[in-house]
Order: C-alpha cells, then structure tokens, then sequence
C-alpha cells in the first residue's frame, strides 16, 4: 500500500485547517497533523516552558514526535497542516517523507489577500496559538513582509510528487476529490 503525505501551504487564515479536516473526513485512514493544535495544547498547559525568543522549539519537538509516531507505527496517510512556507522547510519535510516510503502532493492556497483580510475581521478563531503575536492581522502582515524573502516563497511542480494550487475557494471541494481519487488510485 502506498502511503501519501498531503502538505498544505499557505498563509493564516487561507482555509489550510478547514481544508484539511475536510480532506480527512473524505479519505480512509488519514489523519491531520495539524502544528495550531499543538501551540494551543502547549501554550493552555505549558505556557512557561516556551521559550521568550527564538525559534518554538517545543512546538516543533511536539509536532515531530507526533510525525514520527505516526509515520513509524501506524499505516496512516498524514496531511500536515501548517503554513509550509519555507521552502528548505518542506524540502526537508518532504526527503523525510520520502526516505519513508511516502508518495507526496502540496497543495497550496494561494488566495487573495483582500479574501484573507476579510476572513480574519470575520474570524473566532481561539488566539491561544499565538506565542508573541496579539492578532491575525499581526502574523498575515508579518506573512507578507517574509513573502518572498529568502526562502519563503510558494512551492513549484518539481517539489513534491503533485502540486496542486488554490486560487479560489471554490476550488477546495475539486482538489479534495481529486486527491482522494489519487490516494484511492495507490498512485500518483
């Protein structure tokens, strides 16, 4: 059986974490690794065991053991829900993957910022994930100030196995469906 990682891309409030549990409820034996989850679950419970600069360390060391979990003893197809945009980042996501056995699709929400902005001024979404921030239109400006810079920068055909990329929100149910085809199928 193959297994797939599905990685989404994407700044905050792109409709990753919608799409991604939408993805699962459609695909068997799939699960959403999913890093907001794990900064709520650390900053309601061990708020003072994070770090005051740098790097998150305890979140990512959260989300690793759970990926490592997942991908050493079980047969889970994964979908990693986070923004993903660095490119070095997933380039050694994704060899991790593959030296695993794991055939690989991005999909990458590449929606306006006006539809984002918007989102957001709607939004109920819990700041309990945020470790410095005070707001979404906080981390979506300091997304934009990062685009492009070094290596963030949206993804290409040649990174993963498949690519897909979400330009409308009408798009979401298509790609969903195509890529539990795909997984179904074995291959890509």
């Amino acid at each position: 059986m193959n297994r797939f990682v599905i990685m989404t891309v994407g700044k905050t409030h792109s409709g990753k974490s919608t799409f991604a549990d939408k993805l699962e409820e459609q695909m068997e034996n799939a699960v959403v690794i999913d890093q907001d989850r794990h900064a709520e679950f650390i900053n309601t419970y061990y708020r003072k065991l994070l770090a005051k600069e740098g790097p998150n360390t305890i979140k990512y060391a959260v989300s690793k053991t759970i990926v490592d979990h997942a991908v050493g003893h079980t047969d889970c197809h994964l979908i990693i829900c986070n923004s993903n945009r660095n490119r070095s980042g997933r380039e050694e996501l994704l060899h991790y993957f593959h030296s695993n056995g794991f055939k690989s699709i991005l999909v990458h929400f590449d929606l306006p910022d006006k539809l984002i902005q918007k989102r957001i001024a709607a939004s109920t979404r819990s700041k309990i994930i945020f470790r410095n921030a005070t707001a979404f239109e906080e981390v979506l400006a300091r997304q934009n100030e990062e685009t492009g810079i070094g290596n963030v920068i949206a993804p290409d055909e040649g990174e993963a196995d498949h690519l897909f990329v979400i330009r409308d929100e009408a798009e979401v149910a298509n790609v969903i469906g195509e890529i539990v085809r795909m997984v179904e199928g074995g291959a890509i």
